[in-house]
């Protein structure tokens, strides 16, 4: 089968369009005839070595956790599915290939493009996951960092969900989405506390970045100098400041996906979409990815 294959750690350069193996369902798993992958940060991050206390590459690999598409085969005691669903979920083998393994995954309502399905299971467990690390409360005001990107726009959301107050940094040109779903925009970069502290004289319950551009040290101080209700899920630094990094996925995610599809179908939670690329311009896809500045979620179609 046709794939994008690296056999080593590093950039873009290598990464290859060639051929894998068509992998086998073992127990437990479903293999599926991708129709969606996901494009996200973290597949570059997994791709340079980085990630490998939490995402362990043996070479040669298949990048790509994101995928949705249709149930192919079925491993043994799975009867949950049947050959023909339309699934989407967490790829087990890599989802940058004509074919990919895959346990946690969950049907696609009807209502959802395949673009809008592949866009959930990072961006939303992610935000879910760090939401709930936060003990975000109703009338609390949470600041995200990189409140605009994918991940990011997905925690604004949830966190309006849940009755928050939400303040997103991003660039000048993403303050209008950012107002459309409901958040107070602000410019990152130097001035940072002081504008917070602005529209917050109340000051900042919780602090979620999903940037990573060295926002930390701000957030400490709109926090009052403690790490306490503060997490990461970009920042290689966080050690350094006694910050979390959350970087390890909900174990069983599937109810998560599940009522994410359900907020989707309603018309209550979005994530944009920027761009579809075939398999054969999938690197061009990780690059633009890599870059940090695409306005919504980029799809390879294999």
């Amino acid at each position: 089968m046709e794939a994008i294959v690296y056999e080593r750690f590093g950039g873009p350069e290598v990464l290859a369009l060639g051929e894998a193996e068509k992998p086998s369902p073992g127990p437990g798993q479903v293999r599926v005839k991708v129709v969606a992958a996901g494009v996200n940060p973290i597949d570059y991050r997994i791709r340079n070595g980085w990630m490998q206390h939490n995402f362990p590459v043996t070479f040669p690999a298949v990048p790509g956790l994101e995928l949705a598409g249709i149930v192919d085969e079925l491993g043994e005691g799975v009867t949950r599915f049947a050959v023909g669903d339309e699934v989407f979920g967490h790829s087990d083998t890599g989802a940058y290939a004509e074919y990919a393994l895959a346990t946690r995954v969950v049907r696609k309502p009807a209502e959802l493009t395949w673009e809008q399905a592949v866009a959930l299971p990072v961006a939303g467990e992610t935000s879910e996951r760090v939401l709930r690390l936060l003990e975000l409360a109703e009338g609390e005001t949470l600041l995200i960092h990189g409140a605009a990107g994918v991940t990011g726009s997905a925690g604004v959301q949830l966190a309006l969900a849940r009755g928050a107050k939400v303040i997103g940094t991003a660039s000048p040109g993403n303050h209008d989405f950012l107002r459309e779903l409901g958040a107070i925009p602000l410019a990152y970069g130097p001035g940072l506390v002081e504008r917070v502290r602005e529209v917050a004289p109340q000051g900042i319950d919780a602090v979620y970045d999903a940037a990573g551009k060295g926002a930390l040290p701000d957030s400490i101080e709109l926090r009052g100098g403690t790490t306490s209700r503060i997490v990461t899920i970009a920042d290689t630094t966080a050690a350094d400041h006694g910050v979390p990094f959350s970087g390890v996925a909900t174990p069983d995610p599937e109810p998560i996906y599940e009522a994410h599809a359900r907020l989707v179908a309603e018309g209550r939670l979005r994530i944009r979409h920027a761009e579809t690329f075939p398999l054969a311009d999938a690197i061009k896809a990780l690059e633009l990815s890599e870059g940090g500045h695409t306005k919504g979620k980029l799809v390879v179609t294999p």
